[in-house]
């Protein structure tokens, strides 16, 4: 199997890279091909990129989990008390511009 090396989303410029098949619903693979349409990119380009903000949304959350248990573990906690009372000191976001 040939190997291509190429720039993409997440990829280093020399990493290797690898076929994949998979099948997907229809109307995902419609989405998808509007999208890389209007983009003006590949098929393969918006499925890596949708992939790449996926594993990264998930292994923050996984990780976020993980340091939070670890915690957990260690005794370090705040009371439901202490969290209100460190959320009402939290200053105010500012006010979203509804008028634009």
């Amino acid at each position: 199997m040939k190997k291509e090396v190429r720039v993409s989303p997440g990829a280093k410029k020399t990493e290797s890279r690898e076929q994949v098949s998979f099948k997907m619903p229809a109307t995902m693979k419609m989405r998808v091909d509007r999208l890389a349409e209007a983009t003006r990119r590949s098929r393969s380009f918006v499925i890596e990129e949708a992939i790449e903000h996926y594993l990264t949304m998930n292994e923050w959350q996984v990780q976020s989990i993980i340091a939070g248990l670890s915690d957990l573990d260690k005794g370090r906690t705040v009371s439901q008390e202490e969290m209100e009372k460190l959320w009402d000191e939290k200053p105010a976001e500012s006010p979203v511009d509804t008028d634009r």
